[in-house]
């Protein structure tokens, strides 16, 4: 099998590349290395990849470089590449619009035209849902909870695009789902929540399970924006690698459909009230936290009712965030030299 990935030595993007390297896969790799840790994952591909890795440097912005480099006997395209904060849409929304709006039609266009039997990922976002104003929340000692939705938000929730990063997702997914209908592309989109595992180089913006087990174990302070009550639900990348497998597995049913994907209601955390005690226990001390106001369009709870997945896919979470949360931290314990120097 041939298998195209946009973003492919991004956290989730090498994750999917080594489980088709693992399998004996040709992978062709897309990226412009612009995250950081990008090319330390490229580098460990290549070391893992047996010469069945390609890699392609270019930009998703640009539709005749993913033209040239979709090679027309693809048989899976999984587009992971794009912008992927919010704080970061607002400081830049015309760059967030053209690297996830423009960036998800272009590479439509070059599937459309090169390889349109190919099944097409799309790496959507719960933040299409917006702020979910008609979903009662009640607080906690210790967290949010929504009032009358114990399993979470299903893919029935209205669409309400809040924040610009909010709006070119959303574009994006709604342009992977209509080239289902329109076109008949295999596309299969999901609406991911808190991916969090191994080769995920958290920053503050995004990533923020791994960016917390960064900072508290190489002793640097963690800012807590609100009152860190806010809840998530989380889910291990390999988890996350199995929901796509699940979808390919099953793309009769799958294609042109919309799943969310995430750890549902039995993988939540608040995410410093309940996920701080955790970090200062593998810590061994106290962690320095600073304090901050709520962010624009700050989800008080967010959780993925995911029984759409499992009844479509047969697909579920095998990880609970208590080992995940430890296999993360052995990762980063193990691999200091990725995260101490400058």
């Amino acid at each position: 099998m041939r298998v195209f990935i946009t973003g492919g030595a991004g956290f989730i993007g090498c994750n999917v590349a080594r489980h088709h390297l693992e399998r004996g896969d040709e992978v062709i790799v897309f990226d412009n290395l612009s995250r950081r840790g990008a090319p330390v994952n490229l580098e460990w591909l290549r070391e893992i990849s047996g010469g069945r890795l390609q890699f392609v440097q270019g930009d998703i912005r640009s539709a005749e470089a993913l033209a040239e480099a979709l090679p027309a006997n693809a048989e899976r395209v999984y587009h992971l590449a794009g912008q992927v904060a919010v704080t970061t849409s607002v400081e830049d929304p015309r760059d967030d619009f053209e690297c996830n709006a423009l960036g998800t039609f272009n590479l439509l266009e070059a599937v459309r035209a090169r390889a349109p039997e190919a099944i097409v990922f799309f790496s959507s976002t719960n933040k299409v849902y917006g702020e979910m104003t008609d979903a009662q929340v009640v607080e906690g000692e210790t967290r949010y909870a929504y009032r009358s939705l114990p399993q979470g938000i299903s893919e029935e929730q209205p669409l309400d695009f809040h924040s610009p990063y909010g709006c070119s997702k959303g574009c994006g997914d709604q342009y992977v789902r209509d080239y289902a209908r329109i076109y008949g592309l295999r596309t299969v989109v999901l609406r991911q929540s808190c991916i969090y595992g191994i080769r995920q180089f958290g920053v503050e913006d995004q990533g923020w399970v791994a960016h917390f087990c960064i900072a508290a174990r190489f002793g640097r302070p963690i800012n807590i924006y609100g009152d860190g009550k806010q809840v998530r639900d989380v889910l291990w990348i390999d988890d996350l690698v199995n929901a796509y497998e699940c979808a390919a597995q099953n793309i009769d049913r799958a294609a042109g459909e919309v799943f969310n994907v995430g750890g549902g209601s039995l993988n939540t955390i608040s995410v410093w009230r309940e996920f701080g005690p955790m970090l200062e226990k593998l810590a061994g001390k106290p962690l320095e936290v600073r304090r901050g106001p709520w962010r624009p369009g700050d989800q008080r709870i967010y959780c993925s009712d995911i029984r759409k997945a499992e009844t479509v896919l047969g697909w579920k979470p095998r990880t609970n965030f208590e080992e995940g949360l430890e296999r993360l931290w052995s990762w980063i314990s193990e691999n200091s030299r990725f995260f101490t120097q400058p």
